[in-house]
């Protein structure tokens, strides 16, 4: 599953992006083994607005397919638009909407507008001890119903990683795995910053909490455990190890 250990997945994205990490959910490192956690790539605009996502650890074909689909996807829209922003971002939904539709079978209507952000000045804004508005969750588009091969594709999508019972606008039920539900939540929010979209991501799609501790590093050889900061790698002892 180490998809960006495949010499060509490393060649194509380190060609057409520019790579950086950020550590921002809970996990601890056990005899040198990550357990925990979850993990999720972004491919963004230069400007930090996300073009697309991959939830959850794939293999590197999968990784490097949404990788060239995401080049051609944006290369074709900014044609199209005539690099016209809000045209290039809705064209950027709806190709969301079209592989949730051809993919996974189910439907939803791209969305042509952003919702107002709301002020960060207001006083009823609930703010981190830091005193950061903390990120809202952002709701997905409803699913209009399926499609005519939604059948073949259920059972399909019953196998993907992650796969949860949704519900269309007419309660009628329905599953979607981690891929299906970025291009359901793509298709109304693509193109929007990536400090917006993240928290969605990990908490309503991969059901991680987000959180800034530091990574917790245990070693059996020591009865110590140590925390390790990804910010300056330094290492600090806890004052919970074991005795």
């Amino acid at each position: 599953m180490n998809a960006l250990s495949k010499p060509e997945v490393g060649e194509y994205i380190n060609k057409h992006f520019v790579s950086s990490f950020q550590k921002v959910a809970t996990f601890q490192i056990v005899e040198g083994q990550k357990q925990g956690g979850n993990v999720a790539a972004y491919f963004c605009a230069p400007d930090g607005r996300v073009l697309h996502c991959v939830a959850g650890p794939v293999s590197g074909e999968q990784m490097l397919a949404e990788a060239r689909w995401t080049v051609d996807s944006a290369r074709e829209s900014a044609a199209e638009s005539k690099r016209t922003g809000t045209a290039f971002k809705t064209l950027f939904r709806r190709r969301h909407a079209e592989r949730l539709r051809s993919e996974h079978g189910l439907v939803v209507d791209a969305a042509a507008f952003d919702a107002p952000e709301a002020n960060e000045d207001d006083p009823l804004t609930y703010r981190d001890p830091t005193g950061r508005p903390l990120v809202q969750a952002l709701p997905p588009p409803p699913i209009d119903g399926p499609d005519v091969t939604f059948k073949l594709k259920q059972e399909n999508e019953a196998k993907c990683a992650g796969a949860c019972e949704l519900m269309d606008r007419r309660g009628r039920r329905c599953v979607l795995g981690n891929q299906g539900r970025v291009h359901q939540l793509m298709a109304a929010y693509s193109m929007l910053k990536i400090e917006r979209i993240y928290a969605t991501v990990f908490e309503n799609i991969l059901g991680e909490k987000v959180s800034t501790k530091p990574v917790v590093t245990i070693n059996s050889r020591t009865d110590r455990r140590t925390d390790v900061c990804l910010h300056c790698e330094s290492l600090a002892a806890r004052t919970d190890a074991p005795k």
